[in-house]
């Protein structure tokens, strides 16, 4: 998945990261959220394996977080079992986080946040709010 530079010189926007066991899945979800956010977000997709199988990868992670990383942060969004336990390993405090929301509708939320420039803390409380999102 490519993602768009964030900010004007390189600002340290932060990054988001989506783990999925599914390659067509994250990258669709990612494609998804830098529609909605604007070129000011940084997305990358980690899905599936290295051979295109359906899993995870903690290289393909690895190569995400680097992708995105522009130094303000980088937030790792799984998609389920296996996808959380290798994004776990991934964990730095203060720099990759992991956040515990709903796939599509927290890459939006916090890929939209990002955009605006708003750091680490407040990308993820973003991505936390859209646990509660109502469709009803």
């Amino acid at each position: 998945m490519t993602t768009t530079p964030g900010g004007a010189g390189g600002s340290g926007v932060v990054g988001i990261v989506l783990v999925s066991h599914s390659a067509a899945l994250a990258g669709e979800a990612a494609r998804l959220a830098l529609e909605i956010a604007g070129a000011g977000a940084r997305v990358a997709a980690a899905g599936g394996t290295e051979d295109g199988a359906l899993g995870t990868s903690a290289d393909l992670i690895e190569r995400a977080i680097a992708e995105v990383d522009q130094g303000a942060g980088v937030i790792l969004i799984p998609d389920l079992g296996s996808s959380v336990l290798t994004a776990r390993l991934l964990e730095e405090p203060g720099r990759v986080v992991l956040a515990d929301v709903p796939f599509v509708e927290g890459a939006v939320a916090a890929a939209v946040t990002a955009a605006t420039g708003a750091p680490l803390e407040r990308v993820l409380a973003s991505a936390e709010e859209a646990r509660g999102y109502r469709k009803v």
